[in-house]
């Protein structure tokens, strides 16, 4: 029917079309549909069958001409058939009411529903949907559940996580194959099937006849659109068809959705074979559906597919062939001809680019597996509906529907076995596809819902070879991608490898194949059986041995190479993925004795494949030089498994090891690795790049080291440990290249190795050496200590969170193995080694994370420099970690110098391995050993101090490890004496150590200072003193030459190799090479070699003890310790030696040696002796006399950093005054002016740019470096104490009528719409919303310095996060962002310190006077007229204040543009910043004038600006609101006369504040304290007026009354004008006169508070209402005047400050019940002017009574701004948000993001709701915050500020249980509100400091 909908859709007029009923009659539909069930009821239905085969037919007929569908919409319009769409309705419609069988469709589907035995969850889902996994309650690895079942099912104290689905998944829920059943959710515990009824039979009758003609329609359609052109089909075409498909599959799909019933019903429908022999054999004599068949056949063939007609099928599908079809004898023939080159396959035309180069390597046919790779043949509709779902690519619709079926139990089993039999099918559609990411999640989709069920997987690799089709098709894969291995013989290797360049590989388009192998590979049962069939373990060794040496560097030695390959990483992740991770999957079922026979299968396997390599790669003895490559998966699979065997399966290792001469072969390899690590970190090989660094750091970092460098050392060490140690060491020099370096000579010529390399080189073996002898991870280490081991060498290097330690730790990368993150051993090993340090915040401080810090004892005793040196990826990490260890040191007062790395003990060594001992008695080492100290103690070529520390390391494991105690006395009868022929007498150390040296011959360049012939007579001054004074060691005679030892490490190794291959194979003389590599003779154009006879006379031990005097810089410095204290010896473990530098670990070893034998003790005794004449035991040890030394040095060194610390701090004191909030003086006033310097000085700045200082003046004006920001933070004040939440319901939304902002916007719109615009802008404040804030740093420059400062930021293109067009820049000193200049007004200080003389004018007076000035136009010091630098530059930061708001918050006049707008902007900026710092105080001014606000304040120099442009407005005196305050008006008729003008806002409904502001700004400056005091006092009685009204309109009409009598007796008391009472008996019967009172309605008594009134809650009424204005008054008072304020109780404010504004008289403070009217000083009598004031009201409320009502209540009491509060855990923000969908388009946005001041959810970068090029997040920062916005990312639990322009990410305020940010919800732990950086975000919001905090800011370009 598909086919018809589309079909229809297509060509709609056929015939056909003609015989259906008319489209309109869903009567008839239902009728026919209803006639139709009733017939097939019957027994007999033969008839009601046919009847509806016909109809069927009909509707779902695919006769339908198809080309049209590819071509396009147009051939579709132009058929008839209403459109695109009507016919395929037309067809569903049917389908549903047949379905339905006549009844309605809803109801069937409910109907059906009820039959649901849903014990499985199912539900499926795609990529990017948040599930979860509970490691807890999972079986299988892969265990997932949907948010609902997980949310309903109980975790607590679970190991969970959330997680967005890469490639898609489905819930898990009910299934107790893959998780427990505790964890099942309340809707799937229930096993429901068993009170479910039965399916009534009639019920799903018609679907059992119209689905399979419904499917077959689908398919015959998928076979038309699917047009097999020459080229691949492209994806337009594809998607084309698939789109008119969409009805149909989710058509399917909701049947899926009915439940277990209809689900069966389908399983039947697509497995049965009958139905689909009879539809589709094409053989019936309907052309349509034959050419349907053809088409597929057609489909088939060209996948490279046959359809096996008559020919014997492969026994694919045959239930017959019980055996596997890979049978094994095949297999056994076939090892030998795997690998032949044979290049017939059809696939290679496919790639044939570059055949000629790349020869493909087939497996040999005789494999049979052809039947895998290319033979399909289809038996039921499901066979085919995979067909097509792979051939189309997977579309997400069909991966749905056909996963959705899974609960059903038989479909799940028939749809596993169809998958694995498209397998091969699957990988070629892979290969070729273009989008092969897209198509490998939904493979994986599919499959990782198959195999992670082990019974599955089990069944399906017994009955359908699952194993043997994984590996052919893999084998398969990647023989398409083989090239040539240039390793070693590049002409002659017969090698292949994988070309890591190959899409294949680069796209990891393998991963979906490879992840199932691993997947399948973790159950046991499938994993047995693959280690027990050779033929496919054979097969697999075959694989790896494709990356075996793939991605093969080499050196590049002359130039750079021109193109830095980036292929490295492919190969890397190439072997982990599809190498180790398999091993590991096999590794965790090898534990246990039993398995013993597995490992044995593999190591012999392998062992035969390394074998084969090295034949092919044509490998003898010696490696090519110059070329390494990481990559040897087949070493590391034998390593691993040898390990296994040993640790857990008992097995003996020799058993299982190789011959000699096989181990010599098998430790070139990885041998050659490890010398290029340490010539990669020489920068040997800087010419081949940065990638080469790459590879060697990806090689040890921490998800690849224990698959990659663990095994290639554990392997070196399994060698070692066999082979002979004198051929191993002498190898290890040679790899390493430093093997000439190793002569006693001063000089010496190196053919391999530039000298600058050398010092590391030698470094780099033997730390090799170390690590090698050292490292016991696979050499008997359990995993508790591997794990502790690995966490201690983590922590030691830095200190680590939670979340990266697990990172950094490498686990078995099977999860199935030990150590899976998170389990209980970590939590355990964690604690024991560890210290958490909870993060910690400084405000303005960087947001830490909760951290974990070794512990005391852990540096004591487990630090492990080799551990840390061997999982560095970084060389600075070890260097952290001695630091850090250095630290520990001199804090807990262990040592005071700089220690050298501690030596620490060792686990001990698994007997199996007890050879690798060997390495450190053998004579070779201790040659070098020797040579080393030697060349040390002479200086010769500067080796470091690693070098001796290495050495002094390998000596003190050879004293630990050394064979049992040899007896003393046989020892000593080899003296000196006998041992002419080799240098030391035996090969244990603890006797070398005494063996004295002689003579050596040495070869030396003929120009060494050692071939200088001396005179005899010298020759025999060889007391030990003179060497000790020459430092020449003198050459002897020729003659002599027969006692001299030679040595030379090269032909002893050679000789030893020769020793093993003769004694291993007969035919020797054909291995070996008979010449000797021509790269060890010295090129003939150095100079030439001459022997030379050095003589020594040291031993080992005497060596260490100079050393000793040489190191602590003293002679005689060593003295035996045991000679002062006895008990040493016997008790030998002293702490006093375990941490230290060189010296300390000189006398442990020394002390050891004696220890472990008598005569060493004896000879180190004498060596002292005989240097020393023998001193009384003095009780000085060497570290107390070092002590001493050092204190004589430190004593001069200090007394010369006293001189330069004093000149510095004078310097720096100027800076430290000016950047940081140090206590003193004003920054704008920084001299203070005392009674003794009566002359006038100017206030004087410090340009922080020329360093100059001065005062500021007209022509060169200073300013300060200030940041100008709009600010909406005021208008976020809310009067209620219960904060807002976010809401996280639909029903809590927020609505922001009751904000500050909101308030007054409804305030000003109501002034305007009754009085006169000019009028009412100077009665409000505006800047509750998009307010100008300014603040400074403090600093100063010339504004002329400035200009040029710009300049040069402008030209240097490098620019920092800032806009420097915008005039952006960093203040030049402290670096704080700033945006503008605020001009210091020129002018003296004492000049304050006059004004501020209290004068004795009586008030009226001073009114008088504040007219004058008011009205005086531009009184200034400065004239406009004159044009000078410092008014342009008032002129331009003035611009600057006005562009930095938008336009919206600056125009609130009916009238653009006009003067008044500019007027009340001016004075509102000086608000906002008054209003701002009070905040900022915390909204009292209780706690005084200690405020770092003060501090920085630039109000001063603000007031200035704002007043000289406050005065060019001059307000015109009629409405001057002075007057109206200080004058009684006399003709008072006229005005309210001309009813046709606007009124003026009477002075009651004026903001007081403003006025305030106003009448300041209006004053010329500076101003007059008098005057300043004037002005409060008169807005104070205005203010007090406004608090009785407000007061009177609140209270109830009967309290009213009772007032207005009681305040009418005491009206004639001397005190009547400040009696609160008096006043307001009068202002009720003032008021009473209008209608203020009288239209109060019924309804409005409910609004009136039923308090009654006392006269104390009245006077708190009365005070609450004035404070803000005093608070506001006082702070400028302090700013303008500097006087300090005082601090307070609480309840005292308004007292105090009424006081300090001189509004109380002083001798008021003694009356004890405080009274606010007290306060009030009327400038005209009291009664007359409040009179007139009431009579404006009541000329108002005449009219409108309301709203003069509602102007009167002023709500003052403002609550601090605070942000929403946010729940404690995450999970509800995210639950609740992330589903959300956008209000513009209805879908969920990608990244949801909600604004945490006002709650509104917002689309990031969302285009839906992109408005002029800004998206919603830009666009609501401007709205919200005027341009300052800060939302939470939900899906990133990350906090981003916007700010302007640009944005910075801030942090995250929710943390994890280990105190991490979880950025992006990658881990999915549950996270939880972190309070104190709630508290820190928000400080920075209501401070403004987001700019000068955070770092890290970029432009947005208003893409958020």
């Amino acid at each position: 029917m598909a086919a018809a909908a589309a079909a229809a859709a297509v060509g709609g007029s056929q015939s056909p079309q003609a015989e259906l009923p008319a489209p309109g009659l869903a009567l008839d539909k239902a009728a026919t549909a209803a006639h139709l069930k009733a017939a097939l009821s019957r027994p007999d239905n033969r008839a009601g069958a046919e009847e509806l085969q016909a109809l069927l037919e009909r509707v779902l007929s695919a006769e339908r001409p198809l080309a049209a569908a590819a071509d396009g919409e147009e051939a579709a319009a132009a058929g008839g058939g209403g459109g695109p769409g009507a016919a395929e309705e037309e067809a569903l419609e049917w389908c549903k009411c047949l379905l339905a069988g006549g009844g309605g469709y809803d109801e069937f589907c409910a109907a059906v529903r009820a039959y649901d035995p849903a014990a499985l969850c199912g539900l499926v889902w795609t990529a990017n949907f948040v599930a979860y996994r509970c490691r807890t309650c999972g079986i299988s690895p892969c265990m997932s559940l949907c948010a609902e079942c997980f949310h309903q099912g109980d975790h607590t104290g679970h190991d969970f996580n959330m997680f967005r689905s890469q490639a898609g998944g489905a819930c898990d829920c009910g299934d107790s194959n893959v998780m427990r059943e505790s964890g099942f959710c309340k809707r799937h515990q229930i096993k429901s099937s068993s009170n479910i009824p039965c399916v009534p039979k009639d019920l799903l009758m018609m679907s059992e006849f119209v689905l399979p003609r419904f499917i077959f329609c689908l398919i015959q359609y998928l076979r038309e659109g699917y047009n097999e052109p020459a080229d691949v089909p492209s994806e337009k075409d594809l998607n084309k068809v698939l789109q008119l498909l969409e009805p149909q599959i989710s058509f399917l799909e909701d049947l899926t959705k009915m439940g277990g019933a209809m689900r069966s019903v389908l399983t039947q429908v697509l497995t049965n074979q009958q139905n689909y022999k009879d539809l589709t054999s094409g053989l019936g004599e309907n052309a349509c559906a034959k050419k349907s068949h053809e088409k597929y056949l057609i489909a088939l063939k060209s996948s490279g597919l046959t359809y096996p007609e008559d020919k014997l099928v492969y026994g694919i599908q045959e239930p017959s062939a019980g055996t596997s079809t890979l049978a094994v004898q095949g297999f056994a023939g076939a090892t030998g001809t795997l690998g032949q080159l044979d290049s017939s396959d059809e696939e290679d035309q496919d790639g044939s680019q570059g055949l000629g180069k790349r020869k493909r390597v087939k497996l040999s046919s005789n494999t049979k597996d052809q039947s895998i790779m290319d033979v399909l043949k289809h038996k039921s509709f499901l066979e085919e509906l995979l067909f097509w779902t792979i051939k189309y690519e997977f579309p997400q619709k069909m991966v749905t529907f056909l996963l959705n079926m899974l609960p059903d139990q038989e479909y799940k089993v028939a749809f596993t076995k169809t998958f694995v039999q498209h397998y091969a099918f699957i990988m070629k559609t892979l290969k070729k596809s273009h989008e092969s990411d897209t198509m490998s999640n939904r493979i994986v989709h599919i499959s990782v819902q198959l195999f992670s069920n082990e019974e599955l997987a089990r069944q399906v690799t017994e009955e359908c070879q699952l194993l043997d089709i994984m590996v052919t098709v893999l084998l398969y894969m990647m023989e398409s991608c083989l090239i040539k291995s240039e390793l070693q013989d590049e002409e002659n290797s017969l090698h292949v490898v994988v070309n890591c360049g190959e899409a294949l590989l680069k796209n990891n388009t393998y991963w979906p194949l490879v992840s199932d192998f691993i997947n399948i590979l973790s159950h046991q049962s499938v994993a047995k059986r693959f280690l027990e069939d050779h033929g496919l373990l054979v097969t697999w060794m075959n694989f790896v041995s494709f990356f075996q040496g793939m991605n093969l560097n080499k050196r590049e030695l002359n130039e750079h190479v021109e193109f830095e390959s980036q292929t490295y990483y492919a190969a890397f992740a190439a072997e982990l993925e599809a190498c180790a991770q398999p091993m590991w999957g096999l590794l965790s079922h090898c534990k246990v004795r039993e398995t013993q026979e597995y490992t044995r299968n593999v190591v012999r396997y392998c062992l035969e494949a390394l074998q084969d390599w090295f034949d092919a790669i044509n490998f003898v003895d010696e490696p090519a030089p110059n070329q390494v490559t990481f990559h040897l998966p087949l070493h590391r699979y034998y390593a691993m498994f040898l390990s296994k065997a040993v640790k857990c399966q008992e097995l003996d290792l020799d058993s299982v090891l190789p011959d000699q001469e096989m181990l010599m072969k098998l430790m070139i390899h990885p041998l050659q690795i490890q010398a290029s690590l340490a010539e990669i970190h020489s920068n040997m090989w800087v010419r081949n790049g940065l990638q080469i660094k790459g590879q060697a750091m990806t090689y040890v970092q921490s998800h690849f080291c224990n698959s990659m460098i663990d095994p290639d050392i554990y392997l070196l060490q399994v060698c070692a440990s066999r082979l002979d140690p004198d051929y191993f060491i002498s190898s290890v020099f040679e790899r390493f290249k430093v093997v000439d370096l190793l002569t006693m000579a001063s000089q010496h010529q190196n053919t391999v190795l530039d000298a600058e390399h050398e010092r590391s080189m030698l470094e780099g073996a033997l730390t090799f050496l170390v690590i090698l002898l050292s490292l016991r991870l696979h050499l008997g280490m359990s995993d508790d200590e591997i794990l502790r081991a690995e966490m201690v060498a983590q922590l030691c290097m830095n200190d680590r969170t939670h979340s990266s330690l697990l990172d950094l730790i490498p686990e078995n990368p099977n999860p199935k193995s030990g150590i899976i993150p998170g389990s209980y051993s970590f939590e355990s090993v964690l604690s024991a080694v560890a210290d958490f340090k909870a993060p910690v915040f400084e405000p303005g401080g960087s947001m830490q994370q909760g951290m974990y810090t070794p512990k005391a004892e852990v540096w004591d005793q487990e630090f492990d420099p080799v551990m840390v040196i061997l999982r560095t990826v970084y060389r600075r990490d070890v260097q952290s970690a001695m630091d850090r260890y250095t630290a520990f040191l001199k804090q807990s007062g262990k040592f005071p110098g700089n220690p050298w790395p501690p030596y620490k003990k060792r686990t001990p060594l698994h007997p199996s391995y007890k050879g690798l001992m060997r390495l450190l008695h053998c004579k070779t080492l201790h040659i070098v050993l020797f040579t080393l100290l030697y060349k040390i103690l002479m200086d010769h070529q500067n080796l470091s101090e690693h070098v001796l520390c290495m050495v002094l390391y390998l000596i003190e494991l050879g004293l630990e490890n050394s064979a049992e105690e040899e007896s003393d006395e046989e020892a000593s009868v080899c003296g000196p004496e006998r041992c002419h022929d080799s240098w030391f007498p035996g090969s244990n150390l603890v006797s070398n150590m005494r063996h004295f040296i002689n003579y050596v011959r040495v070869r030396v360049p003929e120009t060494a200072p050692e071939v200088k012939r001396d005179s005899p007579a010298s020759t025999s001054s060889d007391s030990l003193g003179s060497l000790q004074s020459s430092r020449r060691p003198k050459v002897l005679q020729r003659e002599n030459s027969g006692t001299a030892q030679v040595f030379s490490l090269v032909a002893e190794r050679r000789k030893k190799f020769q020793e093993i291959i003769n004694r291993s194979s007969s035919e020797a003389n054909q291995v070996v090479r008979p010449k000797t590599s021509n790269k060890w003779s010295a090129p003939g154009s150095a100079p030439q070699l001459t022997t030379a006879i050095l003589e020594i006379k040291e031993s080992i031990l005497s060596l260490l003890i100079k050393l000793h005097h040489k190191l602590s810089g003293k002679q005689n410095s060593y003295y035996p310790a045991w000679l002062d204290d006895i008990e040493i010896l016997i008790q030998p473990e002293i702490p006093k030696y375990s941490h230290g530098d060189g010296i300390t670990a000189v006398e442990r070893i020394l002390l050891k040696a004696a220890l472990q034998s008598r005569m060493n003790k004896r000879i180190i005794e004498e060596i002292c002796r005989k240097v020393t004449p023998p001193v009384p035991p003095k009780k000085v040890t060497a570290a107390e006399k070092k002590t001493l030394d050092k204190e004589e040095r430190r004593q001069k060194a200090r007394e010369r950093q006293q001189k330069l610390l004093a000149e510095f701090a004078s310097r720096q004191k100027s800076f430290m005054e000016t950047a940081m909030d140090v206590d003193s003086p004003e920054n704008d006033i920084p001299m203070e002016i005392t009674a003794a310097e009566p002359q006038i000085s100017e206030a004087v700045y410090d340009c922080v740019i020329c360093g100059q200082s001065g005062p500021s003046s007209e022509d060169r004006p200073t300013g300060l470096v200030v940041l100008l920001q709009a600010s909406s933070v005021l208008g976020q004040c809310r009067d209620n104490i219960e904060p807002k939440k976010l809401p996280i319901t639909e029903e809590e939304q927020i609505y922001p009528w009751d904000t500050c902002a909101a308030v007054h916007d409804v305030r000003l719109s109501l002034l305007q719409r009754y009085f006169k615009d000019s009028s009412c802008l100077l009665a409000v404040s505006i800047g509750w919303e998009g307010g100008v804030y300014v603040q400074t740093c403090g600093h100063t420059l010339h504004i002329d310095c400035h200009k040029s400062y710009m300049e040069s930021l402008r030209n240097d293109q490098v620019l920092q996060g800032f806009s420097v067009d915008k005039g952006e820049f960093t203040c030049p000193l402290c670096r704080q962002f700033a945006n503008s200049v605020l001009p210091c007004y020129p002018g003296s200080n004492v000049e304050n310190n006059l004004w501020q003389r209290p004068s004795n004018k009586n008030i009226q007076d001073l009114i008088k006077e504040v007219e004058e000035l008011q009205g005086r136009p531009g009184a200034f010091p400065v004239s406009i007229s004159s044009e000078t630098n410092l008014s342009k530059e008032m002129e331009s930061v003035m611009k600057d204040i006005k562009n930095t708001t938008q336009k919206k918050y600056r125009d609130y006049s009916k009238t653009p543009g006009s003067p008044d707008n500019d007027f009340l902007f001016m004075y509102s900026v000086a608000r906002t910043n008054l209003e701002l710092e009070l905040i900022h105080r915390g909204g009292n001014l209780c706690s005084g004038g200690a405020s770092t606000a003060g501090k920085r304040s630039c109000l001063n120099q603000l007031f200035h600006v704002l007043a000289l442009h406050m005065r060019l407005y001059s307000i015109d005196s009629e409405y001057n609101p002075w007057r109206k305050l200080t004058q009684l008006v006399e003709e008072v008729n006229s005005q309210l006369g001309n009813e046709e003008q606007q009124p003026e806002v009477p002075i009651l409904y004026h903001d007081v504040t403003s006025l305030l502001l106003i009448q300041i700004l209006m004053m010329p400056q500076p101003l007059r304290k008098d005057h300043f005091t004037c002005i409060v006092k008169v807005l104070f009685t205005l203010l007090y007026t406004q608090a009785l009204v407000a007061l009177s309109v609140k209270c109830s009409e009967e309290d009213r009354s009772a007032w207005k009598h009681t305040g009418a007796l005491k009206k004639n008391t001397c005190d009547a004008e400040k009696s609160h009472e008096v006043l307001l008996s009068f202002v009720i019967s003032e008021l009473s006169k209008g209608k203020l009172y009288h239209e109060e309605g019924t309804q409005e008594c409910a609004m009136v508070s039923p308090i009654a009134w006392s006269s104390e809650s009245m006077e708190k009424y009365l005070q609450d209402f004035c404070l803000p204005f005093l608070r506001i008054t006082s702070l400028l008072q302090h700013h303008l005047f500097g006087e300090d304020l005082p601090s307070c109780q609480e309840e005292e404010e308004f007292s105090v400050l009424s006081s300090c504004l001189g509004l109380l008289p002083t001798f008021y403070q003694t009356e004890h019940p405080f009274i606010s009217a007290s306060c009030l000083d009327w400038p005209v009598p009291a009664f007359d002017i409040i009179s007139q004031w009431c009579f404006e009201i009541n000329g108002f409320t005449e009219r409108h009574a309301e709203q003069g009502k509602a102007l009167l209540i002023q709500e003052s009491r403002w609550k601090l701004p605070h942000l929403l509060q946010l729940p404690e855990n995450y999970n509800t923000i995210f639950q609740y948000y992330h589903r959300k969908t956008c209000s513009v388009c209805t879908k969920v946005p990608k990244d949801p993001a909600v604004c945490l001041v006002c709650g509104t959810f917002v689309c990031l970068k969302g285009l839906c709701c992109k408005q002029q090029s800004y998206c919603e997040c830009v666009l609501h920062s401007q709205n919200c915050g005027a341009g300052t916005g800060i939302f939470l990312l939900i899906n990133a639990s990350v906090i981003i500020i916007i700010r302007g322009h640009r944005f910075c990410l801030w942090g995250s305020v929710y943390l994890d249980a280990h105190g991490e940010e979880d950025r992006d919800l990658r881990r999915g732990k549950p996270l939880y509100i972190c309070k104190e950086r709630y508290k820190v975000l928000e400080q920075q919001w209501i401070s403004h400091t987001f700019d000068h905090i955070n770092k890290r800011w970029g432009p947005h370009y208003n893409g958020l």
